[in-house]
């Protein structure tokens, strides 16, 4: 295994979002179910190498983030454009998701979990959380999930 394939080779923000993306359609054929996909969310948000991320999906078939992708192949980045200077550029187009806005809604039921199990005299309207982060989700970012 060279280098590039170390599972202790670190990762960052373009493999985490491959990560969500392909949860998201596990999630999306029924092959985990939300809790499941918020605590593993969470857990690729939280990744610091290739192996943890791989580990997520040793129980998935593909799809699978793609994780031995360079800086310059696959994303439109030249030789001569620093990587800093195209994630200005992308960050500048406007309308376009963060990748934690898919996993707000599931987080957010989980969310209102623990604050009705742990919070004494917790109000049932706790589980109002999650439709909120629905509407929310859905008023800024619209149908671009898709």
């Amino acid at each position: 295994m060279g280098e590039s394939q170390s599972p202790d080779l670190r990762i960052g923000d373009a493999e985490r979002e491959e990560a969500l993306k392909a949860l998201g359609e596990h999630m999306s054929v029924g092959r985990l179910d939300v809790n499941e996909y918020g605590e593993r969310a969470a857990q690729v948000t939280a990744a610091k190498t290739r192996g943890e991320l791989i580990s997520l999906f040793a129980d998935l078939p593909e799809p699978h983030p793609v994780l031995d992708r360079r800086p310059d192949r696959g994303r439109g980045v030249s030789r001569s454009e620093p990587e800093s200077a195209v994630r200005r550029r992308a960050a500048r187009q406007p309308g376009t998701p963060p990748p934690i806005a898919g996993a707000m809604v599931p987080l957010s039921g989980i969310l209102a979990l623990v604050l009705f199990f742990s919070v004494p005299g917790m109000s049932w309207l706790i589980f109002l959380l999650p439709a909120a982060a629905a509407v929310i989700v859905g008023a800024i970012w619209g149908g671009q999930h898709r």
